[in-house]
């Protein structure tokens, strides 16, 4: 289940103590964050996500005004959690820790949280058996100079034949997206810029619970739920919001955190409507279906990753790093497969084939053993509707266009707006978000 990346060691720079990726150099002068503010307007927040908390927190920090509007009755966006299924907590959206090299990773160690190697061993589902090792290398996908195809092209052109067709699915989806859409290429070039460490951790408790407690704790008081924007109107030298029942805010400056889902649905208006280069840099930024599903069992058969199921192509012991006895396995479900499984239109119906699959891999051990499921369908979410971003065949530059400001006006943050090869990540939409800010401040110099 680890994520792999090309590891670029460095240095970060600090400001307040906490650490900041090599592309905020050019603010990491520390009157430009903490000194010297001239920037005395109110600040508007979309979305109560990662990215909108922390710009939240830091605006609160510098005594700044500031509201975010969130569109669920929830905040934490793409992180939840849930402590009732099983006697540890679980998170249903993100739960891995992607090195400790970042403002996250400082966060963890300046509170103590309790976080865990996740080092656990991987057996492969290949030809109707489960394996430790496959024929093939399957590390064709981390070579140098490759060209701007899929995975699943690739995989072809490289030799790799139908059996290992849901191999290159897992791999393609720990990176968010079916294997017929990901780019060898750009996802590779967008991963040279990745400095944040090899390892993955797990919480002990959640990730939800490290935002919750030590960021959105500060900011919550802030936030207006269930409030869905539907208009910003830019011309003037105030931004207007508006939003489904046609309440007005208005705010100097807005950072606008949602899913680059809803920003391609084009479900929020833009007056003057945004340009072609913009919203085609949307359309470029990938976002699949994406579910978890937790199944637990009274007895513990399997193994602690099982790679390469045709319904689910990774699957994972969630026990590792928690306290508790429970056997609970995940079932990470990402691309053409969460597509086919949410199609199921039940979660009985996905929870059973699911079973159907564990069965013919552990002799119907699964069915016998079942206790209960918990699905989280991050697709139907009608605020998030999917996964995460990644990056698509074709897409050229399309995410520094999206992450552009624009007039000083309007600020874009979340995981899809990391420019430091972090997208996908907690800790990257932290930095979209750490860097609205910067950029705010900036400008009022």
């Amino acid at each position: 289940m680890n994520r792999r990346h090309f590891i670029k060691k460095t240095t970060l720079p600090v400001i307040g103590g906490l650490f900041l990726p090599s592309w905020f150099v050019y603010a990491c002068k520390k009157e430009v964050l903490f000194e010297n503010l001239n920037f005395k307007g109110n600040v508007l927040i979309i979305g109560a996500g990662a990215a909108g908390l922390y710009a939240a927190y830091v605006l609160k920090s510098k005594g700044i005004d500031f509201q975010i509007l969130e569109a669920s009755p929830r905040y934490g966006g793409r992180l939840e959690a849930v402590n009732d299924f099983a006697n540890f907590p679980i998170d249903l959206g993100a739960q891995w820790l992607h090195g400790q090299n970042n403002i996250l990773g400082d966060l963890i160690k300046r509170t103590k949280t309790a976080i865990t190697l996740d080092d656990s061993k991987q057996k492969y589902w290949f030809n109707n058996q489960l394996v430790e090792t496959l024929p093939k290398s399957v590390d064709i996908f981390e070579k140098d100079n490759l060209p701007d195809v899929s995975y699943q092209e690739y995989a072809m052109q490289k030799g790799l034949d139908s059996s290992y067709k849901y191999i290159v699915e897992n791999i393609a989806g720990d990176q968010g997206a079916a294997a017929a859409h990901l780019s060898v290429y750009h996802n590779n070039l967008e991963s040279e810029n990745w400095n944040s460490g090899d390892d993955d951790f797990k919480f002990q408790v959640t990730y939800f619970d490290l935002i919750d407690q030590q960021i959105a704790v500060k900011v919550k008081d802030k936030i207006q739920l269930n409030t869905i924007v539907t208009k910003i109107d830019y011309v003037q030298s105030s931004v207007v919001v508006t939003d489904t029942k046609n309440n007005i805010y208005q705010a100097d400056k807005v950072i606008i955190t949602v899913p680059i889902t809803i920003l391609k649905s084009g479900e929020i208006t833009f007056l003057p409507k945004l340009s072609a280069e913009k919203t085609g840099a949307f359309s470029k930024i990938g976002m699949d279906p994406g579910m978890k599903v937790f199944l637990k069992f009274s007895t513990k058969f399997f193994d602690e990753n099982i790679i390469g199921g045709s319904i689910c192509a990774a699957y994972a012991d969630e026990s590792v790093g928690k306290v508790g006895k429970d056997n609970i396995l995940l079932a990470f479900i990402m691309g053409d497969q969460a597509a086919a499984l949410s199609a199921l239109g039940s979660d009985a119906a996905i929870t059973a084939a699911l079973l159907k699959e564990l069965d013919s891999m552990y002799d119907g051990k699964a069915t016998t053993s079942f206790v209960a499921s918990f699905v989280q369908n991050w697709t139907t979410n009608p605020f998030i509707r999917g996964a995460y971003s990644y990056s698509t065949v074709g897409m050229g530059n399309a995410r520094t266009t999206a992450a552009q400001s624009i007039d000083n006006k309007l600020f874009f943050a979340g995981e899809a707006m990391n420019l430091n090869g972090h997208h996908q990540t907690v800790h990257g939409a932290i930095e979209t978000g750490y860097k609205a800010v910067i950029d705010i401040l900036k400008g009022a110099q």
